[in-house]
């Protein structure tokens, strides 16, 4: 089969989406880390924020574990600066933000996404690369912010 030369070679294959992480898996991870709060009910309690503010992202998981490992930031603190520019996912936001306003058309329908009190109904080939972006979830034909840091840093960032 001729290739695009102008394409990349290690772009063919088929693509893996990595399960995002439950509440139990979510636990596990503090844990194997050292954080000795996370162990038990209470740790569960306390980690539930931060897996409704991240979805179970697992780049965003281990961006927050190395964090508080290594007590740069408390969870507390973590999850009140999440979705600010003071936040430890400010640069991975930012680069998002970035490849939005490359493509306006994306950027409008995020904001859609974001600012509606629901799931919307996207137009197809934007829905595709939202969700390729990991921005969004699709349920049928709408979709929705894939986490909560996402709908907080767009809708401020996008309006």
């Amino acid at each position: 089969m001729p290739l695009d030369i102008n394409q990349f070679p290690f772009n063919v294959g088929l693509p893996i989406k990595l399960p995002e992480f439950s509440l139990e898996q979510m636990q596990e991870l503090p844990v194997r880390h050292g954080l000795d709060w996370a162990k038990g009910e209470k740790g569960l309690e306390k980690l539930a924020p931060l897996l409704a503010m991240i979805g179970g992202h697992p780049y965003l998981a281990r961006l927050a574990l190395y964090n508080l490992g290594h007590q740069t930031v408390t969870l507390e603190q973590l999850l009140k600066e999440a979705p600010t520019i003071a936040g430890i996912y400010s640069n991975y936001l930012r680069h998002h933000l970035a490849n939005l306003q490359e493509h306006p058309e994306l950027a409008i329908a995020l904001k859609r996404v974001v600012t509606s009190p629901t799931s919307v109904q996207l137009e197809a080939i934007a829905a595709y690369k939202l969700e390729s972006m990991g921005l969004v979830k699709l349920e049928g034909n709408q979709a929705m912010p894939s986490c909560e840091l996402y709908q907080l840093y767009f809708r401020e960032q996008l309006t």
